[in-house]
């Protein structure tokens, strides 16, 4: 009879008389799951903190006091540093455009990009037009910049400038209106009349034939033509990287501003990670020539001088030999005009 009813009851409740044990199995995967995405989400989160906090690259501010306002900016150019200028009419006599405070300080620790202020020094309140002749005409153009305000009568420099061939270098003011000693008016136009250099006098053509790229661009520094670089395979009985026709021929009288073509035998083969190229930049013709500087930095950090002439503009082409991963940085009268970065070719 009792085994009727117990029947019975299996019937009526067929879950409760045996119930399968669940194994703690599944339970600890989804723990260990759920505390490996715990895990891997702290990681990634501390991973982007320390690359917010390292950031840029961290730099030493240099000591640009007591400097001239356009050496200072280029120091800080040099260190990927920006200026946030401040004028003021010192106390003392102090010269124009020199810098008289820096923050922050000299010696501190900052980020590429950090811009640093700095009080430039106006000397004396300025109430007449200075005498502006004899003097170069970037650096009177960068202090112009600078140095104007607006609890100051407005001064502008009228361009393009007047040129004129002279026996003074290039770049430098012959004349000028209005005259020194002529008030400041509330809107003053500056015009200058500028060197262009005793460009009329014809010069004897270097040798370049049979010298090495970097020789090549040493005898371009000294002598300051005007040059353009191509290239084209190595052939038989020639040496790669060096200078292997030029025209005109060496020893050709040219008018100063005649353009050298110089073409280079490249190498057949390269070592792994070098790049044998030309560079080449399209820049705007200048009325004279300008100091340009093309050098390369190194993957290593190593800065690198490729090329230091003085250059009317035009085309540039330079060869260089580099590590893939360099930049070259192209830079006239200490400002930088364009960068780019070395890569090696695909391999198919």
């Amino acid at each position: 009879m009792k085994d009727t009813e117990k029947i019975e009851q299996e019937r009526e409740y067929p879950g409760e008389t045996e119930r399968p044990k669940r194994s703690g199995f599944s339970g600890g995967i989804i723990v260990f799951i759920s505390l490996g995405v715990l895990v891997f989400a702290f990681l990634v989160g501390l991973a982007i903190f320390f690359a917010a906090v390292q950031g840029e690259e961290q730099i030493m501010t240099p000591d640009v006091c007591g400097k001239d306002i356009v050496d200072a900016l280029i120091e800080l150019q040099k260190m990927e540093l920006y200026p946030r200028i401040h004028l003021r009419y010192p106390d003392a006599a102090e010269a124009r455009g020199i810098v008289l405070e820096q923050d922050p300080p000299a010696g501190t620790i900052v980020k590429a990009g950090r811009r640093v202020r700095l009080v430039i020094s106006q000397g004396v309140m300025i109430n007449s037009i200075e005498d502006y002749r004899g003097r170069s005409i970037e650096t009177v153009r960068a202090e112009m910049q600078v140095l104007l305000s607006s609890d100051l009568p407005s001064i502008v420099i009228k361009e393009p400038f007047m040129y004129e061939y002279s026996h003074e270098p290039a770049g430098v003011i012959l004349e000028q209106r209005p005259e020194p000693g002529s008030s400041i008016s509330s809107s003053t136009v500056l015009e200058f009349v500028v060197s262009r250099g005793d460009g009329q006098a014809p010069i004897k053509t270097p040798k370049f034939t049979g010298l090495s790229v970097k020789a090549a661009l040493d005898l371009i520094g000294k002598t300051n033509v005007d040059f353009a670089f191509k290239t084209r395979p190595v052939l038989e009985n020639e040496k790669a990287e060096t200078i292997v026709e030029q025209s005109p021929l060496p020893g050709i009288e040219i008018e100063a501003g005649v353009r050298i073509t110089l073409t280079v035998a490249t190498p057949n083969k390269m070592a792994e990670g070098e790049v044998f190229s030309l560079f080449t930049y399209a820049m705007s013709k200048n009325p004279y020539p300008l100091k340009t500087i093309l050098d390369a930095q190194l993957p290593s950090g190593e800065r690198k001088i490729l090329l230091e002439t003085s250059f009317s503009g035009g085309e540039l082409t330079v060869p260089y030999k580099l590590p893939s991963g360099s930049v070259i940085i192209l830079s006239i009268l200490g400002r930088e005009l364009h960068r780019e970065t070395v890569s090696a070719p695909f391999a198919f």
